[in-house]
């Protein structure tokens, strides 16, 4: 029996291993699209909550930025790519995604969307511009996420 304990503990850590990134956020790395570019509007991390992102199920993208002027308003256009096919676009209104105006300083703008259960599992890139109300752009960044090929239920009920 003493020889099952190690087997044990490593099954149980292997499983934690498993199941802790289908329930977990995630912070991104994030890149501006244009490198050169001094944008009003610096964005610090992105949290996806849960991560990774299940099909059928409601997701959370924060995103931490902050700003030396004031937005009164504007828009955030949204555009994902999966592997190199664009997939799908959308627009918002920012003072829909965060509290206008936006004071000088650190802000969050956060976004919840649930994916339809045919969205494919892997990889993707999401890009999202930001615009005031007179249409400068006040930032542009993309990032990479993923979509499980697990959904998490189905490892509740194994």
């Amino acid at each position: 029996m003493v020889q099952f304990k190690p087997l044990l503990a490593l099954i149980l850590f292997s499983s934690c291993l498993i199941i802790i990134p289908f329930t977990s956020a995630k912070s991104t790395e994030v890149h501006y699209c244009n490198k050169k570019a001094n944008y009003p509007v610096k964005v610090s991390g992105i949290e996806i909550n849960p991560y990774p992102i299940s099909r059928g199920k409601n997701t959370t993208f924060s995103i931490a930025a902050s700003t030396e002027e004031p937005i009164s308003g504007g828009k955030l256009t949204v555009d994902v790519t999966y592997f190199i096919f664009h997939v799908y676009s959308e627009d918002h209104n920012l003072c829909s995604e965060t509290s206008c105006p936006v004071s000088a300083g650190d802000f969050v703008v956060s976004h919840s969307q649930e994916l339809p259960g045919i969205t494919p599992p892997g990889s993707y890139t999401l890009k999202m511009t930001m615009v005031d109300a007179n249409k400068k752009q006040l930032t542009c960044i993309t990032f990479d996420f993923s979509i499980g090929f697990v959904a998490p239920e189905s490892l509740a009920d194994a």
